[in-house]
């Protein structure tokens, strides 16, 4: 692509670069401790440093990058699209659950590893050994050493599915400089609503369209078809109700909904799939102190009869239980988190309710909500009648989910326009290295 001028590096951005490379063996520390509180795969830890994990292959290789689950499942099929059209896919993420889940769904031509810290070292290591023709960044991953580095090795960097809140917007307006820094330095930014794109125009990107959100693009999340006929004779003729990606605070919300609900549904079976799922036994400790017979999925209990609260505490199944209901409470919504990703239900056929907080997905569940497909409550009594209603009412869950379902559905083409914005860099990456 043709060169753009760009600003001289501000003062904070140059502090951050010297700072962050003097700081050098302080991140090595960092990495060690969260090697001990288990964030950091032990056999990995190279890749964290800039060090590959694997060799180059030869040919086209683009670098797509994702902070973390979400991110990186959002991006998927544009992994796939790339892959099929003969490029080699680097994924990166930060965690080791993304790691693992998105292991299972990369297509043939596509890599995975840990991203490096953003240490000027880490990055040039990393930059030389993969050699991307081009990176792409999901949503608001905005890593100043990592952005200098492709500049220096005059890689065209694109920000996809890029989302930009209010908070994150004042909090970059305090340093405009450095965010204009940054931002002119990115080839594309492709923000997934317009709200997003004046954020960033504001901010000083010169390059801004509105692509939309890949999220509405990527398939639901798979499930192993007998574990879940295993699951529904197992709670077969028994009301039962999803509470997903639950924070602190609402888990104890959904223990007391349970009780309330048991009273009328004496049969009633909760399953709890929370955000971290490290959580499980902390969550079993509150369903036992509230009277409740808990099992968790971790140690390999099953929803037996006499089991009355389920917890969900493993990585990468809530695709097997959103099939197990057609009733989901999507979680971070009744405390002030912002909300979770209510695509994936809403794409395998389920009714949603939602708390008020979910600032963080405005878009989706204003569609949602609009259709009918949703039902947001202003707090856990609220919840908890809904779900007796809907419960009783299976006719206009089935309503609920079916407008849910065509609402998510009216939302793509998010894909197909990234890629024909994405296109002509590829081609000139090709043409230029004839």
């Amino acid at each position: 692509m043709a060169s753009h001028s760009t600003p001289r590096l501000p003062l904070l951005l140059r502090l951050y670069h010297y700072g962050l490379a003097a700081l050098e063996p302080a991140a090595a520390g960092v990495l060690l401790s969260r090697r001990r509180r288990g964030k950091e795969d032990p056999q990995r830890m190279r890749e964290r440093r800039g060090l590959a994990g694997r060799e180059r292959p030869d040919g086209h290789l683009a670098w797509l990058h994702g902070a973390s689950i979400g991110e990186t499942m959002a991006i998927l099929p544009v992994i796939e699209r790339l892959t099929r059209r003969g490029v080699t896919v680097l994924v990166t993420s930060g965690t080791r659950t993304s790691a693992e889940i998105i292991a299972k769904r990369l297509p043939p031509g596509a890599i995975h590893q840990f991203v490096p810290i953003d240490v000027p070292r880490y990055m040039r290591r990393f930059l030389a050994h993969w050699q991307p023709d081009i990176a792409l960044f999901a949503e608001s991953e905005i890593w100043p050493n990592a952005i200098l580095a492709l500049e220096q090795r005059n890689v065209p960097l694109i920000l996809i599915n890029g989302r930009l809140s209010e908070r994150s917007f004042q909090r970059w307006s305090r340093v405009p400089r450095l965010a204009e820094a940054l931002l002119s330095r990115f080839s594309l930014c492709l923000a997934q609503a317009k709200p997003d794109a004046e954020r960033l125009q504001r901010l000083g990107a010169p390059r801004v369209g509105v692509a939309g959100n890949l999220k509405f693009d990527s398939p639901p999340p798979p499930a192993d078809p007998r574990i879940v006929e295993a699951l529904q004779g197992m709670i077969a003729g028994r009301p039962v109700w999803v509470a997903a990606s639950t924070h602190p605070g609402e888990e104890e919300m959904v223990v007391a909904i349970h009780r309330a609900l048991a009273r009328k549904y004496p049969k009633l079976i909760t399953i709890i799939a929370p955000r971290h799922p490290h959580r499980g036994e902390a969550i079993a400790e509150i369903a036992r102190d509230s009277a409740l017979n808990p099992a968790r999925r971790a140690l390999g209990e099953q929803p037996e009869r006499e089991v009355d609260f389920y917890i969900a505490d493993t990585v990468g199944e809530l695709g097997l239980f959103y099939r197990l209901t057609p009733l989901v409470f999507v979680g971070g919504s009744l405390i002030p988190h912002g909300g979770q990703n209510p695509i994936e239900p809403a794409k395998l056929g389920t009714a949603i309710l939602h708390g008020p907080h979910v600032h963080n997905f405005d878009e989706v569940y204003t569609a949602l909500d609009g259709s009918g497909g949703a039902l947001p409550v202003a707090d856990a009594r609220a919840l908890a009648a809904a779900l007796e209603d809907l419960i009783a009412d299976t006719a206009l869950t089935r309503e609920m989910a079916r407008a849910g379902y065509e609402s998510v559905q009216s939302l793509g083409g998010a894909l197909d326009r990234t890629l024909r914005a994405v296109e002509p860099f590829i081609l000139d990456v090709k043409m230029e290295q004839r």
